[in-house]
């Protein structure tokens, strides 16, 4: 309000001074004489001034007409001027138009219509920069992947977005499964933009996938370098690398150098299982058992395992049940509570045929927790301790359809693997194993088993009755009476193979296709 108001002001006040200096101009004498071409023109004072301002006034439009003439001629000329650009602008803003309505198209998941729109875009902009970025994807989206390569390595000519092509032909050459070609485009992206985390990732699964893992810890060691990775995590995958490169070369019957390689794994990350393993078996080759018993020790404060239990009986392979007692107190005294604890000491007991104490040392973890493991060491004490068929075979029966324990599982696709790896066989993820139960644990064997024990344990009481009735039937056809034999039951034999089947066998034996090395246990024979 304020403002207009001075406004006002401002122009009455121009008015004003206006028309009072057309009032000294008209009162003021003298003025201006002009001769042209034998006329002459004498203009007052106001005259003078009004014909200079329309004198300027026609420079000016003279001035726009002859620049407006020019302007045409270079037109015409196909030099760029206002009109061209004129027709620029508009160009340009329908062809960004037509970009942002094929990137919605693309969000959108319409290829077709966001090719349409990029092939528009393209026309309009001239700006292969975005447009042929924008047609690749597309095209991929469309299914049409022999367009979006063709794309993708128009991307290659222009040094902006030769990174952009090779990582699109890259992600490409992986969705088809061609991974060695992959991998040297995954070798030329890292080497564009060595910073780039994504590309860093893909690399280093590949190297790991193809067994190289030299240049893979070249690779983890640029991320650390970068900042990509805690140095913690690095420690831990150049760990699972150096294994890897130890597995290989233990593979090709390099022995002393797979022990260099594992004990440099074992330095790395202790409580790595399978390098810890290794790395004892190297040092009882080179007559170092202390060193193997130290490693192996460290490993299992961090995580109780079957390889490293199997590892460090390996240190002294000779001796009797009641010395390898002993030794394993190094390991049996950490985590009491641990199930694997609790069922290497009552294999250990087995082994020593001391039942009872190997009993105790199960106590009641095939209840608590059963596994196919802990319940068949149930079945070996309960057998060693003279228990009866059917309570043996019940426990059997229970293994059959009980979890299968903690495996190493993959942490990507859930898979579990007989042994560890540096990739998963699967999914191909690095570093992804680890021992665990599986989320899902599927029983392979028929609907209906979950009945066995119970079965087994009626065939087994209900077997000697059977045999009772077959004795006496037998007894009562070879009565005599007066030299006569009466005539058998002819029913009896039938009777008779019936029983013989249905009885139980006098001894069993675990079936070593039914059970793993892992679900083992030391079996007594009944004598």
């Amino acid at each position: 309000m304020l403002w207009s108001l001075i406004k006002v002001i401002l122009f009455l006040g121009f008015v004003a001074l206006a028309a009072w200096s057309a009032g000294l101009l008209m009162e003021s004498e003298g003025g201006v004489r002009i001769a042209v071409a034998n006329y002459e023109f004498t203009l007052g004072a106001l005259e003078s001034v009004i014909g200079l301002m329309v004198l300027v006034l026609a420079v000016w439009l003279g001035l726009k007409i002859v620049g407006l003439i020019v302007a045409f001629l270079h037109f015409l000329n196909g030099d760029e001027t206002a009109i061209t650009r004129y027709f620029a602008r508009n160009r340009e803003r329908k062809g960004y138009d037509a970009l942002a309505e094929g990137m919605m198209a693309l969000a959108s998941g319409d290829g077709r219509l966001a090719l349409t729109k990029a092939a528009k875009a393209e026309r309009l902009l001239h700006r292969p920069d975005l447009t042929t970025l924008l047609t690749a994807q597309a095209a991929e989206q469309a299914g049409d992947r022999a367009k979006a390569e063709e794309a993708y390595k128009r991307l290659l000519s222009d040094e902006k977005t030769r990174f952009v092509g090779v990582r699109g032909l890259m992600q490409q050459k992986l969705e088809a499964g061609q991974t060695d070609v992959a991998l040297k485009l995954a070798e030329k992206a890292f080497a564009l933009k060595p910073k780039h985390e994504g590309t860093q990732d893909i690399l280093l699964k590949l190297q790991a996938g193809a067994h190289e893992w030299s240049a893979a810890r070249k690779t983890l060691g640029a991320k650390l370098k970068h900042g990509g990775l805690p140095r913690d995590v690095h420690k831990r995958r150049d760990a699972v690398l150096a294994l890897g490169e130890a597995k290989d070369i233990l593979d090709e019957s390099k022995p002393i150098e797979a022990r260099e390689a594992a004990i440099a794994a074992n330095r790395l990350s202790p409580d790595l299982i399978p390098a810890a393993v290794m790395a004892a078996d190297g040092y009882v080759s080179d007559g170092k058992p202390k060193n193997a018993t130290r490693v192996l020790k460290k490993a299992w404060e961090v995580q109780p395992h079957p390889d490293l239990a199997a590892a460090f009986a390996r240190i002294k392979p000779d001796e009797n049940p009641r010395e390898r007692i002993a030794r394993f107190r190094l390991l049996t005294n950490m985590h009491r509570d641990n199930p694997e604890t609790r069922m290497l000491e009552a294999e250990l007991q087995i082994a020593a045929e001391d039942f009872p104490e190997a009993r105790k040392a199960l106590g009641d973890l095939a209840e608590t927790d059963p596994t196919a493991r802990s319940l068949t060491i149930m079945a070996a004490i309960e057998r060693g301790a003279g228990a009866d068929d059917a309570v043996v075979k019940g426990w059997l029966a229970r293994a059959l359809t009980a979890p299968r324990g903690p495996k190493w599982v993959c942490d990507n696709c859930q898979k579990t693997h007989a042994e560890w790896g540096p990739v998963c066989d699967s999914c191909g993820g690095f570093d992804t194993l680890s021992w665990r139960r599986a989320e899902e644990e599927v029983s392979d064997l028929p609907a209906g088993t979950e009945m066995l024990p119970l079965i087994v344990g009626q065939i087994a009481k209900a077997a000697p009755e059977i045999e009772d009735a077959v004795v006496a039937d037998a007894e009562i056809a070879e009565v005599p009476d007066g030299g006569a034999e009466e005539p058998a039951d002819p029913d009896s034999a039938d009777r008779k193979s019936s029983a013989n089947a249905d009885a139980p066998p006098a001894d069993y034996a675990v079936d070593e296709d039914t059970y793993s090395d892992e679900d083992a246990v030391v079996k007594k024979d009944a004598t």
